[in-house]
Order: C-alpha cells, then structure tokens, then sequence
C-alpha cells in the first residue's frame, strides 16, 4: 500500500495493491467526495468521485437545501417554479453571490436584507507591511502572542507586554457603545488573513486580530501539546487583559471552534456575540468519524499520524506543503474566488513556516486530539450566533457532517442565524469579502443592548 499527499495538506491519497486509489481530506474529515463502488477492493470498494460526479451532487444537494430551508414568507423561486411561503421555518438565508440572481431574505429579519454583488460595504485592504509593524505583542503563560488592533481604542502593551494602565476605552469614542470585535483565524493562517475585513469593521467599531499559538508571529513552542482548549482559553485571557470589555468572537475554520469552546464556558462573562465562518467540527481529520464511509478509513488516518510523528517524514512532507505552488494549489482548491488567491496571500500561509517550533506545530495540530464538537457545544450557546458558510468549502461542505448539522440549528435555537453563500470557500472573509460585510454588519447592528 502506497500513501502519498496529493495538494499536500488537503487530500491523502491512498493506493492499495489492487490499484484501488481513495483521496480523502487530511483536515476536518467528511463525507465529501467519495462514492462506494460495486466493485470489492481491500478498502470497502471506495472511491473518489470525479469532478462532474461532485458538481452534480453539489447542484442537487443546494436545490434540496433551497426547497427544504427558504420557503420563507416571501416565497421563493426554484428554476420556472414559485413555491409558497412557509412562515415556520426560520433563521437561514441562501445567498447566490450572481448579483442577478434572487436574494432569499430570513422571514426573521427584513432590514438583513441586503444588495448582493455590490462592493460599497468594502473599503479594501490593509497592507500586510503595515499589520506587521502596528502589531502588539501579549504575554500569556510565558509565551508571546501577537495581536492587531485598529480603531477607536487602540490600546497598546506596557514594556512588559501587558496592557497599560492608561488603556482604558475612550468614553467619547462613538465606538464606545458598541461591542469590539475579535477575529480569530484558521488552521495556518493568522491576523493578516484578514486584511480585507479590518478596515470596513473598524469604522463602526475597534477590532482586534490575533495570531493563535503556533500560528502567525505568535510563539511555536516545541514539545507543546495543542489543543482546542487551549486556543480557548487563550482567547478568554486575551478578552480578560487586554480587551477589557464584552466582545463579538469572529473566527474562520478551527478559529471559530476555538470561539465557540470559548463562548460555552458557563463562567465566562466576556463573550457577547458569535460569528462562524465555515465552522471546523474539530482540530484536525479525527474529527467527524459519524459517517460510515469514514470509519473504515479511520485506520488509514492513524496510520498517517503515525507517520507524521516520524520527524524524518513529517519534516519532508512539511517541506514539501510549504513549497509556493503548493501552497498556491491548495489555495485555489478552497477558495471560490480564484481572483483573490495573490502573492501576498501565499506569503501570509508561508513566511510563518519558516520559524522555529512550526514544524513541531504542525504535527502536534494534525495528530493531536481533535478536541470539543460543534455537536456537543453548541446547545450550550443562547448567545446571539451569525453563521456564514460558502457552499464550495471542500473541508467541511454543507452535505458533510458539519455543514448539515449547522443547517438544522437555525430551527432549533432561535439565536442563531444562517447564510448559505453560494460560490464561496473554505475562507469567506477573504474569499468574497463584499458579502460577508453586507451579512455581518446589519447583524452586529441589531445585538441587543447589554
């Protein structure tokens, strides 16, 4: 049996000695893009399905997720057909990023409704140069954490990398009254990941970015166990000493997990809105193992972090991941904007690899533990809760475990709300940036006063 990486860092290719060939996802494990075959081989009669196979699906799986989930009050079309309202279903909206298609608008939230395809709500970017040199550096449990902050209470760290004593926010500030933001980033990414949401969210209120530990220009610790919980807990501490105030957790991927375990803590007072971006169901691909195709590859994923925890190999494999057009392959294969997958993006994924301990990060991330479930956490949550999802995310899709589990939520908690975005990735923030503003800011708008 011959195991390789194929656009290292998102599928594993297996071959068994009957030529049979199974890729899966080597990041959040789901059901996505494998077919069960009539035909016996050693591993179930798995196989991928082609890339036609996979569009049809996707097609036919938003036709059903449309018919199930948008009969709002309005109506809706599907092709030639209007099918009539249905008032009880609530909370998700599907959002075609064509901005001469239909906008199906939640019956929960008319003034929501907003102009797809229409840039006006982004005012651009923030140059990674400058995010580098205004960045602020934290102290937590002896290691450094790097952090961003823009807007009305820019408060910096004394010497000592704690926050000053004359940090306190600016009551005649008109962001003052409104709630500041964190954004907390994905696997292998960090704050300059958003550099094309800092300057629209900052004129209405102050943001603060962070690199996570073992991302970004934050410590790498070797010999350090990773986990979910201790991204959380880095998250509450960061609101405790530096922020200072109740905030809105924004996270992406493995960022908004960290964010939910952060929200779910029962003594936690900090916390006052979420926003999920194509929410991680765990750390890494041991995840999401529910689905019956994916146990019987569950074996083969040990195997691979088996082999990962061979320093020898997981050096050349990391090596080989964080190669340019690699990097720029994996890129294009999660982002549904392929306008948007530029040099400087590249870079951000990649200039953090070269530093010490990322290595040994990486393997801990991959191999570790994948932590607290969505499943498990998120009955927990009666705060206000915004999920953006692209619907052309290969990690976690919507016809995945994930992604169907989100969908059901808006009918089960009423503090959730839901958007589909058609044609977007793994990464909305960055992938199409216009409609993740247009969703996010009315929402951030009507949080009720605490």
């Amino acid at each position: 049996m011959d195991v390789a990486v194929n656009a290292p860092g998102v599928f594993l290719t297996v071959t068994s000695p009957s030529s049979t060939t199974v890729s899966f996802p080597t990041h959040n494990c789901s059901s996505y893009g494998h077919h069960v075959s009539s035909s016996s081989s050693p591993l179930g009669g798995l196989r991928p399905l082609r890339k036609q196979q996979q569009q049809q699906q996707q097609q036919s799986f938003r036709e059903r997720l449309v018919r199930r989930y948008h009969h709002h009050r309005h109506g809706i079309n599907i092709r030639h057909c209007f099918h009539k309202p249905n008032p009880i279903i609530k909370g998700i909206n599907f959002i075609n990023t064509d901005a001469s298609s239909s906008v199906f608008t939640s019956a929960t939230s008319s003034a929501s409704a907003v102009s797809i395809g229409s840039s006006s709500s982004t005012l651009g970017l923030l140059e990674v140069r400058e995010i580098r040199e205004r960045s602020n550096k934290w102290q937590w449990k002896g290691h450094t954490i790097n952090y961003f902050v823009h807007g009305g209470e820019e408060k910096g760290p004394d010497n000592n990398g704690n926050p000053s004593s004359n940090s306190t926010p600016n009551s005649n500030s008109t962001s003052n009254s409104r709630p500041p933001l964190l954004l907390v980033h994905g696997f292998g990414a960090s704050i300059a990941h958003w550099r094309r949401n800092i300057m629209t969210l900052s004129q209405s209120y102050t943001v603060y970015a962070i690199d996570l530990l073992g991302f970004g220009a934050s410590d790498k610790p070797v010999d350090f166990e990773y986990t979910m919980e201790v991204w959380a807990q880095l998250i509450l501490d960061f609101l405790d000493e530096i922020v200072q105030r109740p905030t809105v957790l924004i996270g992406n991927s493995v960022g908004s997990l960290a964010c939910v375990i952060a929200a779910s803590e029962p003594t936690q007072s900090l916390v006052r809105g979420l926003v999920l971006l194509n929410c991680a169901g765990g750390m890494n691909n041991k995840a999401i193992v529910d689905d019956w195709r994916i146990k019987l590859l569950l074996p083969l994923l040990w195997f691979f972090d088996f082999l990962l925890k061979q320093r020898g190999i997981a050096s050349l494999l990391f090596d080989r991941v964080k190669q340019r057009d690699n990097l720029r392959n994996i890129l294009f294969s999660v982002y549904g904007n392929k306008e948007f997958v530029d040099e400087d993006l590249i870079e951000i994924i990649r200039e953090p690899t070269h530093d010490d301990g990322a290595l040994d990060a990486f393997v801990s991330i991959v191999t570790g533990p994948p932590g607290p479930n969505p499943v498990q956490l998120m009955p927990r949550i009666t705060l206000p809760v915004l999920v953006l999802w692209g619907d052309q995310d290969p990690f976690t899709p919507l016809d995945g475990p994930v992604g169907k589990y989100f969908l059901s939520l808006p009918s089960q908690q009423p503090n959730i709300r839901l958007f589909v975005l058609e044609g977007v990735g793994h990464c909305p923030h960055d992938d199409r940036p216009d409609l993740v503003h247009e969703n996010l800011l009315p929402w951030l708008t009507h949080l009720p006063v605490t």
